[in-house]
């Protein structure tokens, strides 16, 4: 039995292989050299924000850190990466589509497969959705580009929540090219669709790339141009429910950028802010434009805000404070979508363990398994507390082991 490379022993190949000593990539990305050989013997575990910092200063992307995409053994289990290269050729072939044997399928008919592969996106069910893509793409593709003028718009809609969903099996599963060719699609469509909304949608999400990539101060001047153009559109300030949800998402991807740049006054500002948005659209938790927007979605951001920050001492309290039971943590409702409740279980292993409480850790990625397995199973975060109990656990046990196998850290 033998464990795959962590992010640590990625990091000490990348520096040596850069030729950097354990000091002098600590000048570079501000922290002391025994944190990055913490780091490096996994006794530490690095934020998303620094993971970026320490590849910009490798000059390497993010994913030779995190190791993405994983492969292995796991992949026999449900073949999830298997539709990766059609999907490729049908991003590239976007606007000259493959020819069909038959027309299409009527326009209600691929929005209501649409509305499935937006539900199974949402909970991240990764293995079942990915097949659905190509020929909903393929058909939506050939009526935006040669239907009716009335169906054009519609089909354009559709087909930009289908690449959205291209965008997320891509991401999730680390294959950041096709992510990045993904969200030009939805882009495309979207600036066809007729739906200003959309268009709204599209550049939110591009935005989350930016993060991912630690484009902050671009990232910055887009949202906020974003939030000042939506309101240039809404009459007399006047929100639609819609409108509320979109600006209510953006506000809470400013608070992750606040947060990933250690500002916590600024994240704060931002999530409060959200909060009132969120009461003005009746404090409910809304799918609306597929933004899970609402009281809940604010909670899990404030969390992994937290979280980000290295507060995990506060993002706990947290958790205790919004509980009902004395005792308890809060926890999603069950009706939040899956891929929101399984991150916010990731996240608060994480927290878990950086304060020693190694069970509470694995409760909590069993959580997540268990709400949504795909997600779970290839999440950086995920696989490194993963590791890192395997690592800290002398003689684990029967039960941990198994989730070492079935994520892909331990092979055989």
């Amino acid at each position: 039995m033998s464990e795959t490379l962590t992010l640590g022993d990625r990091l000490r190949i990348a520096r040596k292989t850069r030729n950097l000593s354990a000091a002098q990539l600590a000048q570079r990305v501000a922290i002391s050299p025994s944190y990055v050989q913490k780091l490096e013997s996994g006794a530490r575990k690095a934020s998303p924000s620094l993971v970026l910092a320490l590849a910009k200063a490798l000059h390497f992307g993010p994913e030779v850190l995190t190791g993405q995409p994983y492969y292995g053994e796991p992949e026999s289990e449900d073949g999830v990466h298997a539709v990766i290269p059609e999907l490729r050729r049908i991003m590239l072939c976007y606007d000259t589509p493959d020819d069909l044997e038959i027309a299409p399928r009527p326009l209600p008919v691929l929005a209501s497969e649409v509305d499935q592969v937006a539900a199974l996106r949402r909970d991240a069910r990764y293995a079942p959705m990915g097949p659905l893509l190509p020929a909903v793409i393929t058909e939506l593709t050939h009526i935006a580009l040669s239907g009716t003028n009335g169906e054009r718009e519609k089909a354009f809609g559709h087909l930009a929540r289908a690449y959205r969903a291209v965008n997320s099996l891509a991401h999730k599963l680390g294959h950041h090219d096709l992510s990045s060719t993904a969200l030009e699609r939805v882009r495309w469509a979207a600036d066809r669709s007729g739906d200003p909304l959309m268009q709204f949608t599209a550049g939110y999400l591009v935005v989350g790339a930016m993060l991912r990539q630690g484009a902050y101060a671009p990232g910055r001047r887009k949202l906020l141009a974003l939030r000042h153009e939506l309101e240039r559109m809404q009459p007399e300030h006047s929100y639609t429910n819609d409108a509320l949800a979109v600006d209510g998402a953006l506000l809470l991807k400013l608070a992750v950028l606040e947060a990933r740049e250690n500002n916590p006054d600024g994240a704060d500002t931002y999530l409060r802010e959200a909060e009132s948005v969120a009461r003005l659209a009746g404090n409910r938790d809304s799918l609306a434009y597929e933004m899970s927007f609402g009281p809940t979605n604010i909670r899990i951001h404030e969390v992994h805000a937290l979280i980000d920050m290295g507060d995990v001492e506060q993002a706990l309290a947290r958790l205790t404070e919004w509980s009902d039971a004395p005792g308890q943590e809060w926890t999603p409702p069950a009706s939040t979508v899956g891929e929101r409740s399984s991150h916010h279980f990731i996240d608060v292993a994480s927290a878990k363990l950086a304060v020693g409480d190694r069970r509470g850790a694995f409760a909590d990625l069993r959580r997540a398994r268990k709400v949504a397995p795909n997600h779970t199973r290839f999440h950086p975060s995920a696989r490194e507390t993963s590791a890192a109990l395997l690592r800290l656990d002398t003689h684990p046990s029967a039960e941990l082991t198994a989730f070492g196998r079935w994520a892909g850290i331990i092979t055989t």
